[in-house]
């Protein structure tokens, strides 16, 4: 999937912001039905640094709010994807991947300078993915970091391309982190910054409101799109950014999720589903890897969707 497909996935939960701040005061809807158990593995990228700061937090702040969310709701592993640069381009930062590995949770590659694969060759992308393997084997010591997110999840351009930089992954024993939902929660993160910086606290609760909204809408589309297209629910691989917002928000999001039937499950356990077969063989294939790819490739249609928006009130936020 490019950047841009990535792109307009992630706008499709970003519902328009207008209403929301009266939708919050609305009367409550009647409980509903217990809802149908389904897997979920939990991926963090671009640790140790990721967007902007509100005053006063640290990346340490992010970092260890984050995992208590983590260890509060027992998610179980929870890897998080690394970009080394941001210790050299952030000193403040060091000491973020020793916190998550003292927590007990794993850290992959997403490579050095989240270098995209569509706009560089595999031999520089490749160099880059390298450049990160000594932090990983210094912080993993000897266990299994051999995970592979590609940043924008771009997997190269053209179909050789895409062929070659899996036979190169394959042959330095990575497995692809696969990606079936996400809701660009990472959207969220600067307009927050701005706002707090303003203290403009009606703002922030229109944000926190409308993440919870694109979560909870994400997780309906696909799971309606599993069950349209397999008659069940697939493991999801979900992937979340490590922000500042996204620590804000961590408690809340993972509690919907469990209200609405979620298990968190390991990043293994969920692709070990025949789902992801080719992501966690690290196949060269033209096999669908995610949902919408897979209803693409059978002409099917995608269940409603919450109206697509795009970030640009997000962008408006707080200037």
């Amino acid at each position: 999937m490019g950047i841009q497909g990535f792109a307009r996935r992630c706008a499709r939960w970003t519902a328009p912001l207008v209403g929301l701040a009266m939708a919050a005061g609305a009367a409550h809807p009647l409980p509903a039905k217990a809802a149908t158990p389904v897997k979920m593995a939990l991926t963090f990228d671009d640790l140790p640094a990721h967007s902007a700061l509100p005053p006063g937090v640290s990346r340490m702040d992010v970092a260890g709010r984050l995992l208590a969310a983590f260890h509060d709701e027992k998610t179980g592993p929870v890897y998080g994807f690394i970009n080394g640069v941001h210790e050299e381009r952030e000193p403040d930062s060091v000491g973020v991947l020793s916190l998550w590995r003292a927590a007990g949770h794993p850290l992959a590659n997403h490579t050095w300078t989240h270098m995209s694969l569509n706009s560089n060759s595999l031999a520089d992308w490749e160099a880059d993915l390298v450049r990160n393997e000594p932090l990983l084997e210094r912080h993993m010591a000897g266990q299994d970091w051999r995970w592979v997110r590609y940043p924008y999840l771009n997997e190269g351009e053209t179909p050789e391309k895409h062929v070659a930089a899996r036979k190169a992954l394959k042959a330095r024993g990575y497995r692809i982190a696969s990606v079936t939902m996400s809701f660009g929660d990472y959207a969220w993160n600067e307009p927050y910054a701005r706002c707090m910086a303003k203290g403009d606290a009606a703002a922030v609760a229109v944000l926190e409101t409308s993440y919870l909204k694109a979560a909870k809408d994400s997780l309906d589309f696909e799971r309606a799109l599993s069950a349209s297209l397999y008659g069940r629910d697939i493991p999801y691989v979900l992937l979340m950014h490590a922000g500042a917002f996204d620590a804000r928000m961590m408690p809340r999001l993972l509690a919907m999720y469990r209200e609405n039937g979620v298990t968190f499950v390991s990043l293994e356990e969920a692709e070990r589903d025949k789902f992801y077969a080719a992501d966690f063989k690290t196949q060269a294939t033209a096999v669908p890897t995610t949902l919408e790819e897979a209803a693409k490739a059978r002409g099917a249609a995608l269940p409603p969707a919450a109206a697509p928006w795009g970030g640009a009130q997000l962008d408006k936020m707080c200037r």
